[in-house]
Parts: structure tokens; C-alpha cells; sequence
């Protein structure tokens, strides 16, 4: 499937979309401590739409991801509450973004360019590899994003989400600048993220989900690069 131009319209006009929602949201709220969460989310949509118009090499991937974390939490809630038309609506929508960014064609107006190949002298299995470490970290994102902004109690708990989303906001910028230090810290606000949801887990399974998913999937951004890194300490 070629019409790669309008596919991409149609991907940023749904993520434009999501921001805008998510920014009224937080503009008209009702409860004002959801609004630094709510705010949030409509920069990372926002993110998404700039990036693809833009045309960063990583923004398909980080697109698909945004676009996954909407398919994952629509089947969460309709798990939950069932199939309401919201999120019937979120879910299709989502998966319609997702697969206008899918395929030969779309990579190479993105991560299919040589100039940022070359640049950072990649081959594509190295490619490859940073691609599911994008996708995966912007699934994650959100999930960060929203277990470390909405309202909690205590104060040490708040303090370690927020490092935890420092360090994805960190490790993602590393990561598409193929920075050791951004799979470092990607990884270290996995780990801080799972250990919180596990110590969740018994008082509330649902309020574990978002660090845990959240935790997992920074852990798997950070895997592919495991070996790799191990290879070049040993070597030296």
C-alpha cells in the first residue's frame, strides 16, 4: 500500500486529535490535580503529530508506540467496564494510526533515510534493533507519565516516579542519539518502576498495572542493546 504522503496526514491528523482532546481535558477539568497528567499526555500526542510532520527518523517509531499504548489501554477499559463506544472509538482509532505507519513504503521516509544511517553507522540489524527499542519506550511512556503525575500519597513514593520519569524522558532523548547512557537510564527507570509496581501489587493489582507495564517495557527498550554493550566491555 503506497499513498504514503496522505497516510501520514492521516496518522498526524489523529494524533493532533488526541492532543487537542487531552488538552481540553486538562483545560476544563474538573479536579485540577489531573490536569499536570492530562497536560502531559496531550504533549506526547502532540509530540507524535510534530514529530511525523517533522519527519525525524525516529518519529514512525515512537508514532507506533503512542499508537499501541492507545490500543493497550482501550482493551484495558474495556476488560474493565466493557465495550462503551469511548473506547471502542479510542481502540479503532488507534489501530488505524498505527497501521497508516506500517510498512516498507512509510520506513523510508523515516528510519529508511541514509543520511542519519550513515551519520551514526548503522547497519540494519542495527536499525532494527533501535527500532523496537523506540516503539517499546514510547508504549511506556504514557504509563510513566501518568502513574508519576496523577495524585498520590506519600512523599517518597512521588519523589522515585519522578526520577524514574526523569529518567525515560533522558534515556529516550539518549536513546535516538544512540547514547550508552540513554539505555543506562532507560534501564535504571525500568527497574525503579517494576520494584514499585511489585511492591504495589498486593495492596492494589490495578494501580501496580501502570508502573509494571510501564517498568517492563523500558526494561525491554533497554534489552537489545544488553549484549552489544557487554561485547564492547570485554573487549576492551
Amino acid at each position: 500500500m503506497k499513498l504514503v504522503g496522505e497516510r501520514r496526514a492521516l496518522a498526524a491528523v489523529t494524533f493532533a486529535f488526541y492532543g487537542l482532546v487531552y488538552f481540553l481535558l486538562a483545560s476544563s477539568s474538573v479536579q485540577p490535580q489531573l490536569s499536570p497528567a492530562l497536560y502531559a499526555l496531550a504533549g506526547v500526542y502532540g509530540l507524535a503529530m510534530f514529530a511525523l510532520v517533522a519527519g525525524y527518523f525516529w518519529a514512525r517509531w515512537y508514532a507506533v508506540g503512542i499508537g499501541l499504548y492507545g490500543v493497550i489501554t482501550s482493551a484495558v477499559g474495556m476488560w474493565q467496564i466493557g465495550a462503551e463506544p469511548v473506547l471502542v472509538f479510542m481502540a479503532g482509532t488507534h489501530v488505524f494510526a498505527t497501521f497508516m505507519l506500517w510498512g516498507q513504503a512509510m520506513s523510508e521516509s523515516y528510519d529508511g533515510q541514509t543520511a542519519w544511517r550513515e551519520k551514526f553507522h548503522m547497519d540494519e540489524n542495527a536499525v532494527q534493533r533501535l527500532g523496537r527499542s523506540v516503539i517499546r519506550a514510547g508504549v511506556s511512556l504514557p504509563f510513566v507519565l501518568l502513574y508519576a503525575l496523577m495524585p498520590r500519597q506519600g512523599a517518597g513514593q512521588l519523589a522515585i516516579s519522578l526520577a524514574a520519569l526523569a529518567l525515560t524522558g533522558v534515556g529516550l532523548r539518549g536513546l535516538v542519539r544512540l547514547r550508552t547512557w540513554g539505555v543506562l537510564a532507560v534501564g535504571a527507570a525500568g527497574m525503579l518502576l517494576v520494584s514499585m509496581g511489585g511492591a504495589e501489587l498486593t495492596m492494589s493489582p490495578l494501580g501496580a498495572l501502570r508502573p509494571l507495564l510501564g517498568g517492563g517495557l523500558l526494561l525491554l527498550a533497554a534489552a537489545p542493546f544488553a549484549v552489544p554493550m557487554l561485547r564492547a566491555v570485554r573487549s576492551r
